[in-house]
């Protein structure tokens, strides 16, 4: 394997970089997106349990908001239970807006890394070409010594893509993940208003 990308040359070094960040993101997404971790399933059960019983105080909204984002979504609307509809709407929105933007983090350098890295392949394919043959050395006399050197060059290539195939499969997966997601924590933070605002049992 070594002895790949020593023949590939320089044009694969920054390849490897790309692969080593998109395999970092991907174990980083994957442990931060987990189910349990975003919505913790009973939880708007238990917050409502909790606010008919005892009410709503500052240490029960401080450990809602600190355990998950459909938590911060849930203790947005909590914390404006004695206004209107629409200000608790309000309020679920803005936080909703910042719980989303922390789930979509580094799914755009994800999404790059999987879109540069065929470019970025074939840069160095184009590289090793123009290397080969304007070689003072020219291999073109010898054919043998000529294909080895276009599949040295198209080691940019096929590294590119090995690199790019699975970045675009996991962004896309990430990305559905996400969007399931919020649409959940809607759907919970409208059964929150209409159970606080006395529409539903």
């Amino acid at each position: 394997m070594f002895s790949i990308i020593q023949a590939a040359g320089w044009p694969i070094w920054p390849l490897l970089l790309a692969s080593v960040i998109a395999v970092a993101l991907i174990i980083e997404r994957s442990a931060a997106l987990r189910r349990a971790k975003i919505l913790p399933p009973g939880l708007l059960q238990s917050s409502i349990a909790n606010y008919r019983q005892h009410g709503i105080t500052d240490e029960q909204l401080a450990r809602l908001e600190a355990g998950s984002p459909l938590g911060r979504v849930l203790a947005a609307g909590m914390r404006n239970a004695g206004s209107s509809r629409e200000i608790m709407k309000e309020a679920i929105e803005e936080s909703g807006r910042a719980a989303a933007h922390e789930m979509e983090r580094f799914l755009t350098s994800l999404g790059t890394i999987a879109s540069i890295a065929p470019l970025m392949g074939l840069f160095g394919t184009v590289v090793g070409m123009i290397e080969i043959f304007g070689s003072p050395t020219s291999s073109g006399n010898n054919p043998q010594a000529l294909a080895h050197g276009i599949s040295v060059a198209l080691y940019n290539t096929g590294f590119g893509l090995i690199i790019a195939i699975p970045a675009m499969i996991f962004y896309r997966h990430f990305r559905a993940l996400v969007d399931g997601f919020l649409v959940e924590m809607e759907q919970e933070a409208v059964k929150l208003v209409e159970t606080m605002q006395g529409q539903r049992k």
